[in-house]
């Protein structure tokens, strides 16, 4: 049975593993966020592949927005593969990797602390090789994750995200939110048996596209990661602009495009390009919690509980989540262990 796999079970785990982080780790977020005060850090470099890599992309989006940080994603081969480190300059260089253990995602907080860079660290081993080259640890309070395909820990990485943007900021009503989170994750559970029911339509899919923009451009990358691991479906990640500037070309009557559409000033975009889509024949599945977005496609997937759009990307990649996982099933496959996968991945 599915709810007996270690998938269906971990993505189940998610609010309990979010709490966890909460009751746990705010005082070195705490921590970390008054050392990036004190040596008034001006922006962030991220380390990260995979999964870990899309909470980077959230992260872009939520301390620049939120707390005015310029942040980017490090090129980790300069470090393993080219040797050419870059100078970091007055940043935060930060780690995010569930097993801690990939070479070159170490190599980049390596050098950050050689060049004597605050650094830190976001991961499920709080003894792993990147923790000991960070100056704070992040424990994600995951447990182990037994699937191959990452779910509860990248949930995992946006709160502590989270966490530390509102530390920066320093509002009790952004704390507020946040803590409302876990509970709103839980909410988005009960959409389990309806996509469950959803999925057989999709048993012969092909390719599709996953779009999202703003903070949801991460939920776009890792909804499409997620469907390629699980289920060996052809699936490409956009943000709704980019889609428009040439790849729309692919939309022929019956595409199945998903759109990551919460409310928020994003919404309007969103809108704006679902018609568009439907008018090109397009089948539209939304994940939203809006009336008019849901309207405006076949295959409506409403989330039960808004959350403010800054944290929306934890409440809108569990249906992703799911829907990849109950289309793998459909399919027989192993849900846990996808064909040629390793749940460390040690890159160079």
């Amino acid at each position: 049975m599915l709810s007996h796999t270690h998938l269906y079970r971990e993505i189940h785990e998610q609010p309990a593993v979010l709490r966890r982080v909460l009751e746990n780790e705010s005082e070195t977020v705490a921590a970390l966020a008054a050392a990036i005060k004190e040596r008034h850090i001006d922006h962030v470099i991220i380390s990260a592949r995979g999964t870990s890599d899309n909470a980077g992309r959230y992260a872009q989006y939520l301390l620049g927005s939120l707390n005015g940080l310029q942040v980017a994603l490090a090129t980790p081969s300069l470090f393993s593969i080219y040797n050419r480190p870059i100078t970091f300059g007055n940043a935060l260089v930060l780690g995010i990797s569930q097993s801690g253990k990939s070479p070159d995602i170490v190599s980049v907080v390596a050098e950050a602390r050689r060049q004597g860079k605050l650094t830190a660290a976001l991961t499920n081993f709080p003894n792993s090789d990147l923790a000991q080259h960070s100056d704070f640890v992040i424990n994600l309070n995951a447990g182990v994750e037994k699937a191959v395909a990452a779910t509860k820990t990248y949930t995992s990485e946006l709160m502590a995200i989270a966490m530390l943007s509102a530390a920066l900021a320093d509002e009790p009503s952004l704390w507020a939110d946040v803590q409302q989170v876990p509970a709103a994750v839980a909410q988005t559970l009960v959409m389990d048996d309806e996509i469950g029911r959803i999925a057989p339509r999709y048993r012969y899919m092909q390719r599709c596209v996953v779009i999202g923009r703003g903070y949801n451009y991460a939920t776009a990358f890792e909804l499409a990661l997620k469907m390629k691991e699980l289920t060996y479906t052809v699936v490409e990640p956009y943000s709704s602009a980019d889609f428009l500037h040439g790849p729309m070309a692919v939309i022929e009557q019956g595409f199945p495009v998903i759109v990551i559409a919460p409310s928020g000033m994003m919404l309007p975009k969103m809108l704006e390009f679902m018609r568009q889509m439907r008018d090109r024949g397009a089948e539209v599945i939304a994940i939203s919690d809006d009336a008019a977005a849901l309207a405006e496609a076949r295959i409506p997937l409403q989330l039960p509980q808004s959350v403010p759009e800054g944290l929306s990307p934890l409440t809108t990649i569990v249906p992703g989540q799911m829907l990849a996982m109950h289309l793998a099933h459909t399919r027989d496959f192993n849900v846990d262990a996808p064909r040629g996968l390793l749940k460390v991945t040690e890159t160079e």
